[in-house]
Order: C-alpha cells, then structure tokens, then sequence
C-alpha cells in the first residue's frame, strides 16, 4: 500500500464531486479546440522553445488564453499554471486555500502536439486538469481534429462521445506482443543509459512502440482500450494529471518502474513521473519488460 498522502482521497475533505469544473474544463478545452482547428494548417507562425528542439506557435499562446480566461471566469481564486505562460497565481482556492502545491490547481495544455502542427501532422489535443492538494480530481482530453472529447472526475468515472468509457478486460494479448505508446521529458538526454535501454527493450518486446509528440492523445486511446499500455520516463508534469486520471477512472491500473502505485500528480522531481500503464491483466508482463531493461542496462 501506498504512504504517499497524495494518494488519499482528495474529495474526502471538501465533499465536492467536481461536476461544475469538469464542465468549466470540457467548454474550456472545446473552445480553445474550435479556434486551432480554424487555424489549422496554415493560420499560425512557430518559432523554437529552448534548445532541445521544441517549438511554439501562436495557436500555443491564442488556446491557452481562451482556457485560461475560462477558469478565471468561474473560479477566480484558484491557481493555475499554463504550459506556455508558466504560473498565473491564485490562492489555492475558493477564498483563502492553501497555495503552492496544496490547495486547487489547474493545469493547463493549449496545444499538446506543437511540434506535429508545425509540420503539418494532424494529431494534437488540448489538455486541461484540476488538482486538489496535487492529486488530480478533473481530467479533459479534447481532440479538434476529430471533435471529439473524452473527460474523467476521481471517483465519477471516464467519459467520450459514446458514454463510460472501460477499459476492455479478457481480451487477449497478441502473439506478436502489446501495442504500447511511449513518452519521454523534455529534460531527457538523447544519450541518457536507462531511456536507451528501457525504449530498446519496449521496441523488441512490443508489436509496436508508438511516440505520437502529444502524450494525451496516448492517455485518450489507453482508456479507450485502442492500445495496450504507455510507457513514460521523467514525463512532464503539465499533461501528467489529465490524461493519469482519465485512464485511472476508465479501469487502468498505473504504476512507477518500481511497481508502486503511481498518483500522476505534478508536484515532486520528474524522476518520480516515470511510469507504467495498462490494462490490469497486461501490467505485470509490462513491469517485468521494464526490470529487464534495468538488468540489461546494468
């Protein structure tokens, strides 16, 4: 069992089922979607973001702002951090809650995908969570392509277009291994030993190891049951907690390379944002997949 206290239930103090922000999220995360894809391929101008070869477009900034002026409208005290914008304030909560890492924080994600829009690619989404005392409570997921959204609530289960969403159980895993997606931070050296040796082992065992450039999109097919499990090393923490509860709440069972239970908070190091995902019957072959990349790197 879990010690970590962010692992307790983070409705249990106020009571709250969160439909009002999942609601706030979803029109937020939809609006921000209708003007990328009115801007999409060709209305925006990119430009780099550090130097280990991310990118920015206007479509980052112009969402962002859209989901963040949506929050502020309904809940004005709350804290909120923007990919793009970085940390916006707030005091935690409605009216004196607890600031820093404690409290209500949203998690904002205008436009996750940038590097596939900059090149034509359309495969992006918009990703917006609310944390209570840094356990996600609210997950959205909207993909402007297809217009399609899929929302979790801790405790309310995962929802898409076609209702619950549930991950499908007994069916059988193919002869030629799991369908798997992969994610990596940016902070992650190219020649880093562990990623090599982890990503190489995936990429043997795995009938495909999928990096799409936007880690929601991999959550949103995780809970849908489109693929096998999602594998991620130091991942960033600003689409961390949308897509960990949207696949928690559809029936995925998510642990750290270690095998304990993994929350998919922000708060905390990213060397603790490495993690496993997948189907219930599927995560122990995933987790011995991930002892034998730390075998063979040793």
């Amino acid at each position: 069992m879990s010690t970590d206290p962010r692992s307790s239930d983070p409705t249990a103090a106020t009571g709250d089922d969160f439909t009002a922000e999942c609601r706030t999220a979803v029109a937020a995360a939809e609006a921000a979607g209708a003007l990328l894809r009115s801007r999409f391929p060709d209305g925006f101008a990119a430009r780099p973001k550090g130097d280990r070869g991310d990118v920015v477009t206007d479509l980052d900034l112009l969402a962002e702002a859209v989901v963040v002026d949506r929050i502020r409208a309904e809940f004005p005290h709350d804290r909120v951090l923007a990919e793009e914008a970085g940390d916006l304030g707030g005091d935690g909560g409605r009216g004196g809650g607890r600031g820093g890492d404690g409290g209500r924080t949203w998690l904002v994600d205008p436009l996750d995908g940038s590097n596939n829009v900059v090149i034509g690619l359309p495969v992006y989404v918009v990703g917006v969570a609310l944390c209570v005392d840094g356990a996600p409570v609210v997950g959205v997921v909207h993909d402007p392509v297809t217009g399609r959204t899929w929302s979790a609530r801790h405790g309310g289960g995962a929802h898409g277009p076609a209702g619950r969403l549930r991950t499908p159980a007994g069916r059988p895993p193919s002869p030629a291994g799991p369908l798997l997606a992969w994610t990596q931070g940016h902070a992650v050296r190219r020649d880093d030993p562990a990623v090599r040796a982890l990503r190489h082992t995936l990429e043997l065992r795995s009938r495909r190891l999928l990096q799409l450039w936007a880690p929601l999109l991999a959550w949103a097919m995780l809970a849908r049951g489109d693929i096998d499990g999602f594998v991620g090393y130091r991942a960033e923490a600003i689409d961390l907690p949308a897509g960990a509860l949207l696949a928690r709440e559809a029936g995925v069972v998510l642990r750290h390379l270690d095998g304990r239970d993994f929350t998919g908070g922000f708060t905390g190091p990213d060397t603790e944002r490495s993690f496993v995902a997948g189907r219930p019957e599927l995560l122990p072959s995933l987790l011995e997949l991930v002892a034998e990349s730390a075998v063979s790197a040793s």
